[in-house]
């Protein structure tokens, strides 16, 4: 004698999944995608390690010039200005990574400069640049 065994059904107890359809194009499945942006010339640290190099050693020959404190002062304020004329040359036309370099050295350059003729004007008393 067999027994019988009944036809497995549906599960009385499972949610019903939704039947998959394919969509119309009336409505978009979903968020249109996002634009990328990308920066057109990156800013790279080869580059502001490249810039920074160089206006370190523009800084220190123009430096060298001087004789004296206010010596010193004045060709590092030429060389600064030369220099950030040139940076501002690199960001509109040539390499922006290493227009940063340059500016952030040359302000690094003028500070110390800056603190030379301050401890010189404080310990004589007597303003250097003139």
């Amino acid at each position: 004698m067999t027994i019988a065994r009944p036809e497995p059904g549906p599960d009385p107890g499972a949610v019903p999944r939704p039947v998959a359809r394919t969509p119309s194009g009336l409505f978009p499945a979903g968020p249109p995608p996002r634009p990328t942006y990308r920066e057109p010339h990156p800013i790279t640290g080869g580059g502001v390690a490249a810039g920074g190099g160089t206006a370190a050693g523009w800084m220190l020959l123009f430096g060298l010039l001087g004789t004296d404190v206010a010596g010193y002062a004045w060709w590092t304020v030429v060389a600064g200005l030369l220099a950030w004329l040139t940076a501002l040359v690199l960001v509109r036309y040539g390499d922006r990574g290493v227009a940063t370099g340059v500016a952030i050295v040359t302000a690094g350059g003028w500070s110390i400069a800056a603190a030379v003729v301050a401890v010189r004007w404080a310990t004589s008393g007597d303003w250097p640049l003139w």
